[in-house]
């Protein structure tokens, strides 16, 4: 009896389990009729009549989507520049940069860069990098124009709500630039704005008064267009998708669009009310994150009562997952792309959707490996360490299911597919050197050095770059009608490929080397010898910058002179391949279409070739077909 009743107590859970799961599925049954339901009696918009109604205030996802990929490529440009003057005054320290006076009369006096306006212009490389390239482009732009066609809506359910997430995201740029024309200029205290910097007001530095109100104002909006974006988002996947369209039918891009709106959703949420507080404490005399008998510049400040780690904590409970908000989205368009390459299926689908959602999860549990340097208690310290070395679990599997679903592929070379095989370089090769970082003792010593900047531009910055080139490779026939030059984005990825390992790979040595980051000269002996390779690096990065100009003028060359495109250029198999080129008003020209298969249905026998339309009633059968 006591084998019987042990055998009872092990399987109970497992019993369990198994009541849950069906209950789920029993879940995502009953959605599937009440979803057929709800996006045949959507209300949509009516076509628009006017030049503004049509371009400028659009109501249209895919206009609004266009918008969002203009206002990223600007800022992308205006990030390129600024991280060109950084790397030019890091290389060559007493160099004066032609013009540079000009924005700026007391940070750069004849041209040559103060060690404040340095400070300046990172603060403001990074926070227009950051929030609005690499969470605007693939999430934002590509997911308003093709998350409701891979469903097989007409339009996302709160269209004036997704026209309002433009502006407000637009407005916040331009306040954000603006401080380059206000007052002593942008604030210094980097795109974290750590307090008790951000709220002491002037006597912090050059941009610490209304340079921060402005900062934080522009975040503030940016917030709120990123929570109407993604209750758009999440509406729709869950709401909008046509018949036949269940939740494992959907493609792999809104599965990460989708994953991506729900951390949007709670980690904006955060850091948008965070903003207002630092805003109190300059304007309304509170004291949210200034200590009690601070002393700056001999002065002692006139607060009591905050808390400096406060604002860490809010900062990065939203900024752990806004790294993962920026490259999920990437994860979902290269395994996308990759597919359609390699004609065949991934190992494991289910899988990898899986993988981006404990991603997501586990993203807010590691947070505070940003903060190992802040002086917390050890045991808290290898708290948050434990879960930053299990958040590469899923990241590994990840991997290893694109590298073998490769082998063995009949791959298709094209500036899409070689751009997604970049993802997985960069996204690899950063995220090794995380495994150093996740150690506190370790990272304690890094922590301030160029090591941790090679880091996270590789793992977030390049790599997310990357899956942005790949889908603009990918879908700008879809998106303008028209075909990208091959050999010109081949040139494109090979320098972008071979400068990004130039110039961030040498940041690890560098940080090794004990090069501390945020330094805008290097006084000290031992960072002399260093010099060099900052010189090297500056060159690298100018002549990558530079071939980045070839994909605009590819961008912009083809939008009016390529050659027009056929209705699937790539024999893709997903909904948006389904409809013309570019897609009608309402998507699918008054029809509603009605899927028959998932989205990744090659390698099988057909009357079009290799693969199977999900629109397609042709009955393939295969053992990842989902019934």
């Amino acid at each position: 009896m006591g084998q019987e009743g042990t055998g009872t107590t092990v399987a109970l859970p497992i019993r369990v389990l198994r009541v849950s799961i069906a209950e789920w599925e029993h879940f995502f049954e009953v959605s599937i009729k009440m979803h057929d339901m709800s996006a045949h009696a959507a209300q949509h918009h009516a076509p628009p009549t006017s030049f503004l109604r049509k371009h400028v205030f659009s109501l249209d996802h895919k206009v609004i989507g266009k918008q969002y990929y203009a206002l990223a490529l600007l800022a992308a440009l205006c990030g390129m520049v600024l991280s060109w003057l950084m790397r030019i005054h890091l290389g060559w320290t007493n160099a004066a940069i032609p013009g540079l006076q000009l924005l700026s009369k007391t940070g750069a006096p004849g041209g040559v860069m103060t060690p404040e306006y340095y400070l300046q212009l990172m603060t403001m490389h990074g926070t227009i990098m950051v929030f609005f390239v690499l969470t605007t482009a693939p999430f934002a732009a590509f997911g308003n124009f093709f998350l409701p066609i891979q469903v097989g809506a007409e339009d996302m359910p709160f269209p004036r709500f997704n026209m309002m997430s433009f502006w407000v995201t637009f407005l916040a740029f331009v306040v954000l630039m603006s401080s380059f024309f206000i007052g002593d200029g942008p604030t210094l205290g980097g795109w974290t704005q750590y307090a008790p910097l951000n709220s002491v007001g002037a006597v912090g530095g050059p941009g610490e008064g209304m340079g921060v109100i402005l900062w934080m104002i522009s975040i503030a909006l940016f917030c709120i267009g990123q929570l109407l974006g993604s209750l758009n988002f999440i509406t729709t996947t869950l709401d909008l998708r046509v018949k036949g369209m269940s939740l494992m039918r959907l493609p792999l891009t809104a599965w990460a669009w989708f994953i991506t709106s729900c951390m949007g959703l709670t980690a904006f949420a955060v850091l948008m009310p965070a903003c207002i507080l630092v805003i109190l404490d300059h304007v309304a005399g509170t004291s949210f994150f200034v200590a009690s008998n601070l002393v700056i510049n001999d002065q002692l400040q006139p607060h009591s009562g905050g808390s400096t780690l406060l604002w860490q904590h809010l900062f990065w409970f939203f900024g752990h997952p806004e790294v993962y908000i920026a490259i999920v989205p990437g994860i979902g368009i290269v395994s996308h792309i990759l597919i359609t390459s390699m004609r065949k299926q991934m190992l494991s689908q289910r899988v990898l959707i899986y993988c981006m959602g404990a991603l997501a999860v586990l993203s807010y549990m590691v947070y505070g490996h940003h903060m190992f340097v802040s002086g917390m208690n050890p045991f808290s310290a290898l708290a948050f360490s434990f879960p930053t070395l299990v958040i590469t679990i899923p990241a590994t599997i990840v991997v290893l299911i694109w590298v073998f679903s490769l082998y063995g592929s009949n791959f298709r070379i094209n500036s899409a597919s070689l751009f997604a095989l970049g993802f997985i370089s960069m996204f690899v090769s950063g995220g090794v050197s995380g495994f150093f970082l996740a150690q506190p003792s370790i990272d304690i010593m890094l922590h301030g050095t160029y090591f941790v900047v090679g880091h996270f531009h590789m793992v977030m910055g390049v790599a997310a770059m990357f899956g942005i080139f790949a889908g603009t490779y990918f879908w700008f026939p879809k998106m303008a009608g028209r075909m990208m030059n091959e050999t010109l984005g081949k040139i494109h990825f090979w320098l972008s490929f071979v400068g990004t390992y130039c110039i961030f790979m040498p940041f690890h040595y560098l940080g090794m080397a004990g090069n501390i980051r945020r330094y805008s000269s290097f006084p000290d002996d031992y960072m002399q010898s260093l010099i060099p390779v900052h010189q090297y690096i500056t060159v690298a990065a100018l002549i990558t910058g530079a071939a980045q100009l070839i994909f605009l003028y590819n961008l912009i060359h083809s939008r009016f002179w390529g050659k027009p495109a056929p209705d699937n250029p790539w024999e893709a198999t997903s909904l948006e391949w389904s409809t013309a080129t570019p897609p009608p008003f309402d998507n699918f020209g008054g029809k509603h279409p009605v899927v028959y298969h998932d989205p990744y249905q090659y390698g099988v026998r057909s009357s079009v070739g290799d693969y199977v339309m999900q629109t397609s009633p042709e009955q393939v059968q295969t053992e990842h077909d989902e019934k």
